[in-house]
């Protein structure tokens, strides 16, 4: 298994297939070139993560031996940045992980454990605002919080709790901005994009860590098991939405997304193709700077199942930083 040392010197490599980009390999190093097949990037294969493959490309069998060689993940997206095939790099064999995974009896207590971490972090991104007006918000997460830890609870109420404190949250982050509402993978307005788009980036790249040590990542606890969901890695996403929805709202303050020209079909909206590029490329760079931090988050996930699993040391990720 990588050490943390070793994981931190990994890179996210964004390939555009659509401007023509391509990929080769010399003396164990990966090359991208343009269309003009002039070098963009060299990285060697040693140092290397993940490679997220965007718009329409071919994978060699050269490809792919070298991603189970060296250890890194592919993932392939559309041209409009949604994700149709991975190849994971996952370790293999660990059975006794995976029996502990199911063996578990605290699935509700892990439950409401990464819902109080999630809301603890809504709640610090409120705060990051230092808005006076949002100071009811901030508190109302509060009493949540509170709640949760204070009462016992069936996954569902656990749910609803938190679906209630999303609509709070939410209107509050980006009520200067005429937000509407959350509605995953609507894409109803540009916000729901984006944040689609991040989330995306965001759950992939945790699929790639959790895989490092050989999960099940389709045995979750606050998500249970429903055919073909990934509901591991829905439950870990959770407490760090907040890094992609501060990054979000910081962007369009900072009119980073002013210029981005936006399509629509059918009610729902679409980014150009070098927008979206350029979006998602600072979404890695948001991910990969937390990498630390997601690392220390997953391995202490890792080693509580495989130890004595009292609940007073399941983790938690404190993005009470400047993050």
């Amino acid at each position: 298994m990588l050490t943390k040392p070793d994981f931190i010197k990994k890179k996210i490599v964004l390939v555009l297939a659509n401007d023509g980009d391509k990929l080769s390999f010399k003396n164990d190093n990966l090359i991208v070139t343009n269309k003009d097949n002039e070098i963009k990037l060299q990285q060697t294969c040693y140092s290397l993560f993940a490679i997220f493959l965007v718009g329409n490309t071919s994978i060699t069998s050269g490809l792919i031996q070298r991603s189970k060689k060296f250890g890194f993940s592919i993932m392939l997206f559309s041209a409009g940045f949604k994700l149709y095939a991975s190849l994971n790099f996952s370790l293999e064999g660990n059975t006794l992980l995976k029996k502990k995974q199911y063996a578990t009896t605290k699935s509700i207590s892990i439950a409401k454990k990464i819902i109080v971490n999630k809301i603890q972090n809504q709640r610090n991104t409120l705060k990051r605002l230092r808005d006076k007006n949002i100071s009811d918000a901030i508190e109302n997460l509060t009493i949540v919080i509170e709640k949760l830890n204070n009462n016992d609870f069936q996954i569902n109420e656990i749910m609803g709790l938190e679906g209630t404190t999303a609509k709070v949250y939410f209107n509050r982050l980006f009520k200067d901005l005429g937000w509407q509402g959350r509605q995953p993978r609507m894409k109803r307005d540009k916000i729901n994009l984006l944040l689609d788009i991040g989330y995306t980036a965001l759950f992939n790249y945790l699929e790639a860590v959790l895989n490092i040590y050989g999960f099940d990542i389709y045995k979750g606890n606050l998500h249970q098991e429903f055919y073909n969901r990934k509901s591991l890695v829905c439950d870990i996403i959770e407490p760090f939405r907040p890094i992609i929805d501060y990054k979000i709202k910081k962007m369009i303050k900072l009119d980073q997304t002013k210029n981005y020209k936006y399509d629509t079909y059918q009610g729902q909206f679409f980014l150009g193709w070098k927008d979206s590029a350029n979006f998602l490329g600072n979404i890695l760079n948001e991910i990969v700077r937390h990498q630390e931090l997601i690392f220390i988050y997953i391995q202490q996930y890792y080693r509580w199942f495989m130890k004595d699993q009292n609940i007073n040391t399941f983790p938690e990720v404190n993005l009470n930083v400047d993050y």
